[in-house]
């Protein structure tokens, strides 16, 4: 890795949002956990404000945003942080 790609990893940190997603308004609401990969905070919440409206949730409630110090040990969190890092964006329903 030269340091141009090392100073490109250091910008983009995984960020984890917690919060809860309605497929329809008045449906139950489904717990996620949101990881990604971004800049900063504010991109990061537009960037799964954006993902979980292509997926099809009508509304998202988020409450908790935070940026991961590693790699998990346990799925499916693991293999979601190492999807973030390659630009994928993880949504995970509890």
């Amino acid at each position: 890795m030269n340091s141009t790609d090392q100073e490109a990893d250091e910008d983009r940190n995984v960020f984890v949002i917690i919060g809860r997603v309605f497929e329809q308004k008045d449906d139950d609401p489904i717990d996620v956990h949101i990881l990604l990969a971004a800049p900063d905070d504010d991109t990061a919440v537009r960037t799964a404000l954006n993902a979980l409206a292509e997926e099809g949730y009508e509304e998202a409630e988020l409450d908790q945003i935070g940026v991961m110090d590693g790699m998990p040990d346990e799925e499916p969190h693991a293999s979601a942080f190492q999807g973030a890092l390659e630009g994928e964006i993880a949504i995970i329903q509890l």
